[in-house]
């Protein structure tokens, strides 16, 4: 089965588009790492929810060695201000028990 990684992430008023144009700006980068499945990034629909990153990997051993990566440093090297963001939040990992997929029934 697979692993799921969730980054819970309080973006503060007015700097959604940023956090979500930043996504988007790197977005086929992460599907070049061996062991990447999917990503996800989730955005609220309530006032008092975060966004939600959600990657999903064959391992967590793939995450692991993605995070210890040059193109995660990479990734990384370049944050939203400290201001963008509020605390709370953080990374949740999951090891898939069951699940379906209605691509795979195709």
């Amino acid at each position: 089965m697979s692993f799921i990684v969730n980054n819970r992430v309080h973006v503060n008023p007015g700097y959604e588009a940023e956090f979500e144009a930043r996504f988007r700006a790197r977005a086929g980068e992460i599907d070049k790492q061996p062991g990447f499945v999917a990503m996800r990034v989730l955005r609220p629909q309530g006032n008092q929810a975060p966004y939600v990153v959600e990657t999903e990997w064959e391992s967590q051993e793939a995450f692991r060695t993605w995070v210890g990566s040059d193109d995660f440093k990479r990734a990384h090297a370049n944050p939203m201000p400290p201001e963008a963001t509020a605390e709370g939040g953080g990374l949740e990992q999951f090891e898939v028990v069951e699940g379906t997929d209605t691509a795979a029934n195709v």
